[in-house]
């Protein structure tokens, strides 16, 4: 299968000891960064994933139309993959990506024609559904069909199906190898958060069950239910998030998806949607993840973003008792409080070899104006009881209104970390005697995909394929 290589861009541009100084972040270790996408267009909500079974691996996807993005040597190139997109839907998108247990990459999104009325998208909803796409040789070659987790055909009144995340049971547990997807079901008259499993490798998929004890409103704005993400533990005990209002509802199952507890408020937040500057809509959805060691449990982290202290900040959470108890909110960013600036746009990734817990998030400290945005890494390698905060990027961008999507993404694995988001290029310089004719044309889409690796001293370990990661099944 033919693939475009991408080129790798310089990751510590001129500007960086100035801009460092102003923000008085070191940088990310072993920082370097690149763009994936290779011109800008439409391109946001960006997911990235490595495989445990071969590190070398690691995938990316981001939207719109659904893409993947392929590395097989540990994130130093990438290749473009095509043939991604669904040719039987308009619009494909809300993408996320996993490895499952046998090293095979899955890829998720959500595929339709049309959106409903702005924000209220069961109203006059065509039809829609989440998909999957598989590869089993670690996101090199993917099947060509795609296999539905829900579809619906244009009916009156048909629900529209949102923002899905899928989880993978890497454990040694015993529903090692299940796969899983949550998301938000709009109707005309409520929002819900629906499940679904597979156990053979995404193949098929069992009917959804709703999970969330508590319902919202029947829009995507605050008092939805929203924001789906999931983590496994060694014991294969399956633990749930998602942003409800002003809170974050957390479940968990047992039985490898098969039922869950009720669902209840664990944490306050702020509001779940909220402003930012220059930015077209902006969120604080929660993620949920789990660390190796701290007891059989592992210590579950939650992290999210909201403006309880005025400009947005990013905050963590742990539970050293599968979810029972949970400490109070702390920031994560190390800016001053209350400085007037926003960090938003977080997720986590907590690496599965160290214990490590890493969060990306967009940041504003080094702009005093609150509009130019830069990238920064925060981790913790003592629990999330403190984070250290490094500069994953220095040349700050602006938004200009662009949607830059509702998340980013990152992953990691034996101190490497992989950071994948979005950013907006500059307004090219109109041409003279064309400033009339430009105002006059709806503004392009001018965003890109970008990627950063860090890599932080325990990645100096050999990074080695596991046996047979690649056998097809």
């Amino acid at each position: 299968m033919a693939c475009r290589i991408l080129r790798s861009a310089a990751a510590l541009p001129l500007l960086f000891s100035a801009l460092l100084a102003a923000q008085q972040l070191a940088p990310a270790p072993g920082t370097h960064v690149l763009q994936v996408t290779p011109e800008a267009g439409y391109f946001n909500e960006p997911s990235i994933a490595v495989n445990p079974r071969n590190p070398q691996q690691i995938v990316a996807a981001y939207q719109v139309p659904a893409h993947v993005a392929y590395s097989h040597d540990a994130g130093r190139t990438w290749s473009e993959v095509p043939g991604i997109a669904p040719k039987n839907y308009k619009i494909s998108g809300d993408v996320s990506v996993t490895y499952d247990a046998h090293g095979h990459a899955i890829l998720c999104y959500i595929a339709f024609d049309k959106l409903g009325t702005a924000n209220y998208w069961a109203h006059n909803a065509t039809r829609n559904g989440i998909f999957i796409k598989r590869s089993l040789d670690g996101g090199k070659t993917w099947e060509e069909n795609a296999i539905p987790v829900i579809e619906h055909a244009t009916l009156p009144g048909i629900p529209f199906e949102d923002k899905p995340y899928i989880a993978a049971d890497n454990s040694s547990g015993p529903y090692s190898g299940n796969l899983y997807v949550g998301w938000t079901q709009f109707t005309l008259t409520k929002s819900v958060i629906l499940f679904s499993r597979s156990t053979n490798g995404g193949k098929t998929w069992s009917a959804p069950i709703e999970i969330s004890t508590h319902e919202g409103l029947p829009r995507d704005d605050n008092g939805a239910v929203e924001g789906f993400t999931g983590a496994v533990g060694r014991d294969g005990a399956l633990y749930v998030v998602w942003a409800d209002g002003s809170s974050i509802a957390f479940t968990e199952s047992r039985d490898g998806g098969h039922s869950f507890s009720r669902s209840h408020k664990i944490l306050d937040t702020a509001p779940s949607y909220f402003d930012v500057e220059d930015v077209s809509r902006s969120n604080g959805f929660p993620e949920i993840g789990i660390g190796p060691s701290g007891g059989k449990a592992g210590i579950l982290y939650v992290t999210w973003s909201d403006y309880r202290n005025g400009d947005v900040d990013v905050f963590c959470s742990t539970s050293r008792d599968h979810g029972r108890r949970w400490t109070p909110a702390m920031r994560v960013n190390s800016d001053p409080v209350h400085d007037g600036t926003d960090q938003f746009f977080q997720w986590l990734a907590v690496d599965p070899r160290t214990g490590a817990a890493n969060i990306i998030f967009y940041d504003r400290r080094a702009d005093a104006q609150n509009v130019k945005t830069t990238v920064t890494l925060a981790s913790s390698s003592n629990g999330g009881k403190s984070f250290t905060n490094y500069a994953w990027t220095a040349e700050p961008f602006a938004s200009h209104r662009q949607f830059v999507g509702d998340y980013l993404g990152i992953t990691a694995w034996q101190g490497r970390v992989y950071g994948i988001w979005t950013e907006v290029t500059p307004v090219p310089p109109a041409k003279p005697g064309t400033e009339k004719a430009a105002k006059a044309q709806p503004e392009q889409h001018r965003t890109i995909v970008k990627l950063g690796v860090a890599q932080f001293p325990s990645a100096n370990l050999p990074v080695k394929a596991v046996d047979g990661a690649s056998a097809k099944r």
